[in-house]
């Protein structure tokens, strides 16, 4: 019992860990059928810009609270660049949000860390054993399992939310070269003040003005999508990784969810056994990932004739 009622130890953190987890899977999933919603009458790049645009008014309190020390950084190139693939990737999902199947779209999302797993190999130079790279077959097989081609026409929407995987891939590991030298607080604020401004340029080619109602709804979605980071950031923070990942695996439900409730699409069966193909290979990449990391970092032992 007392281990249940400390808030910040133990089993109960692990507990926090997972509700936010939870919890930002189901804002996640509002998020996405709010950009399906709104996709009918708004452009995907003038969506993309609102959706960044009003997460950035929801974190500037935070970036005031900082101050201008953490725009300190040897690495504008890099930061530029990352922001510029974030709209990219962003407006290639929002597209196949538009054009897809809900669940199809998220399941096939999901591809993103095996592609960097990949690419960590290639531009990073890391080293991966068999049983990763059989978790990273399977979870292709996941992908080729919901696309099934040959069986069904590869629609834009598919094709779209694949490309998003790649590029998200890119970004992951962009992120991990910048978080060798660079705060959290940074990536964060060089990520929002970026990225906002390169998705209004894109977006000013095709701009019409947003009625009330829908600008209140861009609102809402953007602000959605930036408590669901929090959540998640939050969620990472509590507990072990590789406990929370799993529970991520809610926003597909969510969004099938939302899908059959609003749009009347009921996601066929292969989408979900797919989906459990490549997020069981990525859970068990992450819990790899993690043991290797625990193993690296931990000290030495000494041997007895040294004492």
């Amino acid at each position: 019992m007392p281990q249940i009622m400390n808030l910040f130890g133990g089993e109960k953190t692990a507990l926090k860990g997972m509700i936010f987890m939870l919890l930002a899977a189901f804002f996640s999933g509002t998020m996405n059928s709010m950009v399906r919603y709104v996709s009918d009458d708004i452009h995907t790049f003038e969506i993309v810009f609102f959706r960044l645009f009003f997460g950035f008014l929801f974190f500037l309190p935070v970036f005031m609270r900082h101050g201008f020390k953490p725009l300190q950084t040897e690495r504008f190139g890099l930061h530029l660049f990352r922001s510029s693939v974030t709209v990219f990737s962003m407006s290639l999902y929002f597209a196949a949000l538009a054009l897809a199947p809900l669940a199809k779209v998220i399941a096939l999302t999901f591809t993103g860390p095996l592609i960097s797993t990949l690419l960590a190999v290639v531009i990073l130079g890391e080293i991966i054993r068999i049983r990763r790279i059989v978790a990273v077959i399977i979870g292709f097989i996941g992908a080729v399992v919901i696309v099934q081609p040959g069986v069904v026409e590869l629609d834009a929407g598919s094709m779209f939310a694949l490309a998003s995987a790649t590029t998200w891939a890119v970004l992951l590991v962009t992120v991990k070269i910048l978080s060798r030298t660079e705060s959290s607080v940074t990536l964060t604020i060089y990520g929002a003040m970026l990225s906002t401004p390169i998705a209004f340029v894109a977006a000013c080619f095709v701009w019409t003005w947003p009625t009330w109602e829908q600008l209140a709804w861009l609102a809402a979605m953007g602000s959605l999508g930036s408590i669901g980071l929090l959540c998640m950031s939050q969620s990472f923070r509590n507990a072990d990784m590789t406990v929370v990942i799993p529970i991520a695996f809610t926003r597909l439900l969510w969004v099938a969810l939302f899908a059959y409730l609003f749009f009347a699409e009921v996601p066929g069966i292969w989408t979900f056994v797919g989906a459990a193909m490549i997020f069981s290979a990525t859970t068990y990449i992450a819990f790899r990932e993690r043991k290797t990391k625990d193993a690296a970092d931990k000290p030495p032992e000494t041997a007895p004739e040294a004492l």
